[in-house]
């Protein structure tokens, strides 16, 4: 008979999230989890920066493994939380992107999820901050950051309600004038958007990098062009089919550290949340900073 200790979970619940599928999340534990290996306790966000609250508190009461359910969002403020510890980051995700769940191929379903908490394998990747905010997945600035800032005041969640809004505001969106210092070396260029990329996706199966690693030391520079309009429908699928990174629109420059200068300082997003940070933006990556549940 094994006497070894259970380990402690706690689950972080976005009771907003997505489009709801976090509603059944105590049934399905109940009948999920391996009870016989974990001890776990569910909470609720109440407010914004309420996971990271949480999580930090767990990860110094020495839990051992902490569970964002929810979107991009929530596993933002949940791994904030988490630098730094042992405590790992577990993901169910029931947000509408879901980008660093679906790179570490953690399922949507959320009864598939679970399992894979219960196997509790993990391992460590990089986090990178810009202006000293955390971020996990993918940030940026410029068109994705403006589509994320309407997408959260749309009041409505999921992949249709980000198609049209991105749909209705690309061909007027004009390109900006960026100046990059990345790790010394000044790159100028004008651009639809930035992205500084630690996993591949955005969300919703469209990657920005494909090649992106999450534990090589290194977040990616994307610099995207704006495509011509009558061009959109040829070469948007190609970010759901993995290869948007082989058109002229698309440069990618690996970064340890990246300083960017631009005239506008409005749309800004970290981890798909719309921020607002000025001008200049600094960003720095924590190497092998977040232990993190895979499957």
């Amino acid at each position: 008979m094994n006497s070894s200790p259970c380990q402690r979970i706690l689950f972080i619940v976005n009771p907003i999230s997505g489009i709801g599928k976090q509603k059944g999340i105590e049934g399905a534990l109940e009948q999920g989890i391996d009870k016989a290996r974990f001890d776990y306790q569910v909470v609720y966000t109440e407010k914004p920066g309420h996971a990271t609250e949480l999580s930090r508190k767990a990860a110094e009461e020495g839990m051992d493994i902490v569970v964002a359910v929810g979107g991009d969002g929530t596993v933002n403020e949940t791994a904030t939380g988490l630098v730094g510890a042992e405590t790992a980051l577990g993901i169910i995700p029931t947000g509408s992107g879901n980008g660093l769940a679906r790179h570490l191929g953690i399922p949507m379903k959320i009864k598939q999820a679970v399992e894979i908490i219960n196997q509790a394998k993990t391992m460590k990747i990089d986090t990178a901050t810009l202006n000293d905010q955390v971020f996990v997945n993918v940030a940026g600035v410029g068109f994705d950051a403006y589509i994320a800032r309407k997408f959260a005041s749309s009041g409505k969640r999921g992949f249709s309600t980000y198609f049209k809004v991105t749909a209705n505001a690309y061909k007027d969106y004009k390109p900006h004038k960026y100046t990059l210092t990345i790790d010394g070396k000044v790159v100028r260029r004008r651009a639809l958007l930035i992205s500084f990329a630690n996993s591949s996706q955005f969300g919703n199966n469209a990657s920005i990098d494909p090649k992106a690693s999450l534990d090589d030391g290194f977040i990616d520079v994307c610099i995207v062009r704006k495509i011509p309009f009558w061009k959109t429908g040829f070469l948007a699928p190609l970010l759901f089919i993995k290869k948007f990174d082989q058109t002229r629109y698309e440069e990618i420059i690996p970064a340890k550290e990246a300083h960017l200068i631009w005239k506008k300082g409005k749309s800004i997003h970290v981890d798909g949340d719309p921020k607002k940070m000025g001008k200049e933006l600094v960003m720095k990556v924590n190497p092998l900073s977040l232990k993190v549940v895979t499957p």
